[in-house]
């Protein structure tokens, strides 16, 4: 049967004890690839990602830190080489996104700060690290946002990191071509995640749902699909790409 085999790939996902990190490492780990993955403060959920992973029969490990510790960029790389001997796919995937709405007339620095240190700072550390170390063919997919193509009012701190990532995307996809390294994004619009549980209570699911064209709220595994589908062969010719997975609603306005 076609399908994506990624058995002999060794990948990294950051944040990956829930949401979307851990849809991505699952699916990656069922198409083969050996998975190591970051978490912060969640244990139980770490041990338990653990125990799915290795069901699944492959090799996995689980890293402790901060992803917007500088030092700690260099911590996941060299955990990948000592585990695995390499590394062939990247996602950057761990974020925060404060769920108040803010306008930036009242945004404190600390809460700018904070987002950018996670959303953008920890990219970009993330990023350079593994372009000295990954292996011809490799595949980097960052995960960013539909708020950094169109903004997010009451959000400008989160939208202006996932904007950032975005022109990231397209300076590395350059910088690593000759390497045959695709550089790339996934871009989503609502996922029914923990992360925006609440706003999506407090909006009310359905009314969300109503501005997707194809009417309902993204599942973690409806993101992790597109990015597995660009860490594969079939798509060993995207590069420098943005794709975005929300429903159409960035048709809508």
């Amino acid at each position: 049967m076609l399908g994506i085999n990624l058995k002999g790939k060794a990948a990294l996902v950051t944040g990956g004890t829930r949401g979307i990190g851990r849809a991505t490492a699952l699916l990656l780990a069922r198409a083969g690839a050996d998975v190591g993955f970051t978490w912060y403060s969640r244990r139980d959920e770490a041990d338990s990602l653990m125990r799915e992973l290795t069901d699944l029969g492959v090799r996995s490990f689980a890293l402790q830190g901060d992803v917007a510790d500088e030092s700690f960029a260099e911590q996941m790389v060299e955990r990948m080489q000592g585990e695995f001997g390499g590394l062939d796919i990247f996602i950057a995937n761990a974020g925060v996104w404060p769920p108040n709405d803010v306008p930036i007339a009242e945004m404190t620095t600390e809460q700018y700060r904070r987002t950018i240190a996670v959303n953008l700072d920890a990219v970009f550390y993330q990023t350079r690290a593994v372009a000295r170390v990954i292996k011809n063919d490799g595949r980097i997919v960052l995960v960013s946002s539909t708020a950094g193509q169109r903004g997010e009012a009451g959000h400008a701190d989160y939208a202006a990191t996932k904007g950032a990532v975005i022109s990231l995307v397209k300076g590395v996809a350059v910088e690593l071509a000759s390497r045959n390294v695709t550089v790339n994004s996934v871009a989503p619009g609502w996922v029914d995640t923990e992360m925006v549980a609440g706003a999506l209570d407090a909006t009310g699911r359905e009314k969300v749902a109503g501005g997707i064209p194809l009417g309902r709220v993204a599942s973690a595994e409806d993101i992790a699909g597109p990015i597995v589908f660009l860490c594969s062969n079939f798509a060993r010719h995207i590069t420098g790409e943005i794709v975005n997975v929300n429903g159409g609603s960035v048709l809508c306005g």
